[in-house]
């Protein structure tokens, strides 16, 4: 039986090494040595859409908090913003949008290993996605190589954004909801009017309206991020 085992967890090695090779370069390429865990880092990669048993999920859960520890101490360093403006900030350079605008600016989407239905159906660009992949790699780092090369990496991918005017202008539905208050309207209202595609590639229509104002619909990967874009739009809009 254990010579058995020894046998299958060769095979499992062997196949894993030649799955990633194809990654391998993009991997070394943001500082990590895949050799000895190719197992790890092919999970990251992997949706459940392929029907594999282990796929990204469970790192990238461990990812998500990396990289908000890793981003919210570093804006502490940098500066002496009270705590309303740090969480501000820290909210849009963690959120998915962010982390799959990350992975498309490395060359992520090439990389995720989908089954052949989510590919079609255009997983490769999901925002849903991508976050979530970006985030599992944070985590497979974590688990190899531990918390200082993660915040590292996270320190290297996300210097322009923290650079940058990422988070620094209000939130549009918080500058929506005060916009209204400041006019002596009614709160704005949020209503889900179409949602449409596969779990991996959902598509959420969302309408905003403000009474004896306007309404406004917007798309997006998410339901919040369609709410997001839409109170933009009526504040490009109507105010």
């Amino acid at each position: 039986m254990v010579h058995r085992n020894a046998l299958e967890q060769n095979r499992t090695r062997i196949l894993s090494k030649v799955q990633l090779n194809e990654s391998a370069d993009f991997l070394r390429g943001l500082g990590v040595e895949p050799e000895g865990q190719e197992g790890l880092w092919l999970e990251a990669l992997t949706h459940g859409s392929t029907g594999e048993k282990r796929n990204y999920e469970r790192l990238e859960f461990l990812g998500d908090r990396v990289l908000g520890l890793s981003i919210a101490e570093w804006l502490y360093e940098r500066n002496d913003d009270a705590e309303g403006k740090l969480s501000q900030r820290l909210n849009a350079l963690v959120s998915r949008e962010m982390c799959a605008k990350i992975a498309r600016e490395i060359g992520l989407p090439v990389h995720v290993r989908l089954g052949k239905q989510a590919r079609d159906d255009g997983g490769a660009d999901s925002a849903n996605i991508l976050g979530d992949v970006m985030e599992a790699l944070l985590g497979a780092s974590f688990v190899s190589r531990g918390f200082d090369p993660s915040r590292n990496m996270v320190r290297e991918l996300w210097s322009k954004e923290v650079s940058g005017y990422a988070g620094r202008q209000k939130h549009p539905k918080s500058a929506l909801q005060e916009w209204a208050a400041g006019n002596r309207r009614k709160p704005p209202e949020y209503e889900l009017i179409d949602r449409s595609g596969p779990d991996h590639a959902a598509r959420f229509t969302v309408r905003v309206s403000v009474k004896n104002v306007g309404t406004v619909d917007a798309e997006a990967n998410s339901k919040q991020e369609a709410e997001t874009a839409a109170a933009r739009k009526f504040m490009e809009k109507f105010s």
